[in-house]
């Protein structure tokens, strides 16, 4: 298969080809180290990548699921096999090596999937930037210089620069949709419990984080989610199952659904021009395939600042905890040798809560989720932005600096942020779509449709119906290599 050849096809027709014999299994994987070696040195997406893969003895040793032989990345966060190096893009955890493999790790194993290396994580995934002194910033695909989002940039660029199809991701405030919106592909992050995190934790953030996948075309994404879903044994909660296959319910489109357009957040941060403009067509769009949609105002029921104080006591609680558990691991100090500046600065944050402090968070996300819950009585889509603006350069969030307090550095996040971490604290379901452009700047801009809790149903049905109607083209950044010449 030429490389050309490669970058035409999604993880299922690939996986197509080797179920009907007319690739061999392995070349995926070859393929995609092709890709890496000729796409990577521009994006610096990759940590570490697994030659050894490529093999047909490796591929041969997989199980024969939906996607065999299909190529993907682990982002380095979270999701591990047994055995691989799991550093969480700090210098404190550098080295260190998982002992066993997490429950998705073993799921997208047994869908067939080819684990071809480590992709970069900002250090302990907070920063909505894929950069660390650990292992440097990842390029935007489309442009050198510019932020590929975090933190799940390392994927988002390999997936959006051709080296895999799909790639693993997690979101714990918007980090799978925020990397999918500036690289131009598909960010879902799924309802709270859809996918298993342990067994190495009950939930990730205190039910804040996600775990799934970004991806270049949406059955791509509803395979995946099929593989993986499901509750892990001894999860703490688990939600009802979906009724068919998410392959299936995209092959139809949704029934009519009410949209509700959301603009204004109480953020500081308020939209551009150009992603009001991209927001205004995705909702003609949606009108034009007979869905009702209607502008509207999102009323939390706390105020913006509670709201991220509650977050930040969150992130930060739980980043003490995870470095305290590292510095033990490694016997490494806790310093500005082994962390950057905001992070220690959200351990000191962290390790000065008391619990009645940290329980308060929960009050507020009680009252948010109850509001969106009432909202989704009403309404069977939020769409919005997925960022306020498009992508921005390099240094811009500057995990380093020395100023900022574990709250400065949350909130400089939020304000970033405003569309995107209200649904990792109610736990439904969210999808990035790269249905917009920045002419100014030329590069994507992703806007966000969300739904009740456990309707990736809804989400994935709609996501297909735009995908169809040519809402959207992915395609390859000309920056890199022009394989239509091979």
């Amino acid at each position: 298969m030429k490389l050309s050849e490669y970058l035409s096809h999604d993880a299922v027709a690939l996986a197509d080809l080797v179920k009907r014999g007319e690739l061999a299994a392995h070349e995926p994987a070859v393929c995609a180290l092709d890709a890496i070696a000729r796409f990577d040195p521009a994006v610096q997406a990759m940590v570490e990548v697994y030659k050894d893969r490529a093999t047909k003895s490796y591929v041969a040793s997989l199980p024969r699921g939906p996607l065999y032989g299909a190529p993907m990345v682990f982002k380095d966060l979270v999701c591990h096999e047994a055995g691989q190096t799991l550093e969480s893009g700090s210098r404190l955890a550098k080295g260190l090596r998982a002992p066993g493999a997490t429950d998705l790790a073993n799921r997208f194993q047994a869908a067939g999937l080819v684990n071809m290396g480590r992709a970069k994580s900002p250090e302990m995934g907070f920063n909505l930037s894929t950069e660390s002194l650990a292992h440097g910033p990842v390029h935007n695909p489309w442009k050198a210089g510019v932020s590929a989002g975090g933190s799940s940039g390392g994927s988002a660029a390999a997936v959006a620069a051709g080296m895999v199809p799909v790639a693993h991701a997690n979101d714990g405030g918007g980090s799978n949709r925020i990397p999918a919106a500036v690289c131009g592909i598909i960010g879902l992050k799924p309802t709270r419990g859809r996918v298993p995190i342990g067994p190495d934790s009950a939930d990730g953030l205190n039910g804040l984080g996600a775990e799934l996948a970004v991806s270049r075309s949406v059955r791509d994404m509803a395979v995946v989610l099929d593989a993986v879903e499901g509750s892990g044994v001894g999860d703490p909660y688990e939600i009802p199952r979906p009724a068919e296959a998410y392959a299936r319910a995209i092959s139809r489109d949704p029934a009519r659904l009410r949209i509700a357009v959301w603009r204004k957040t109480a953020a500081a941060t308020q939209a551009t021009a150009e992603v009001m403009q991209a927001l205004d067509a995705a909702a003609a769009r949606c009108r034009d395939l007979g869905h009702e949609v209607e502008e509207m105002e999102l009323d939390l029921g706390v105020s913006w600042e509670s709201f991220i104080e509650a977050n930040a006591r969150i992130w930060c609680a739980n980043i003490a905890h995870w470095v305290e558990d590292l510095a033990a691991l490694t016997g490494r100090p806790v310093n500005h040798d082994m962390l950057e500046h905001t992070t220690l600065a959200c351990v000191r944050f962290g390790q000065s809560l008391d619990a009645v402090n940290f329980l308060r968070s929960f009050d507020i996300f009680n009252i948010v989720s109850r509001a969106m819950g009432r909202f989704f009585a009403r309404y069977d889509v939020l769409l919005s932005p997925t960022l306020p603006r498009p992508p921005v350069p390099h240094g811009v969030y500057n995990a380093d600096a020395a100023e900022l307090s574990g709250l400065d550095w949350t909130r400089q996040i939020f304000e970033a942020t405003p569309y995107t971490g209200l649904f990792n604290v109610t736990g439904q379901p969210a999808i990035s779509l790269p249905m917009g452009w920045s002419d100014s700047l030329d590069l994507p801009i992703g806007l966000q449709f969300a739904a009740g809790f456990g309707r990736e149903d809804t989400l994935l049905q709609l996501a297909a119906q735009l995908e169809r109607a040519a809402a959207w083209v992915i395609k390859y950044p000309p920056r890199l290599l022009d394989v239509s010449k091979e």
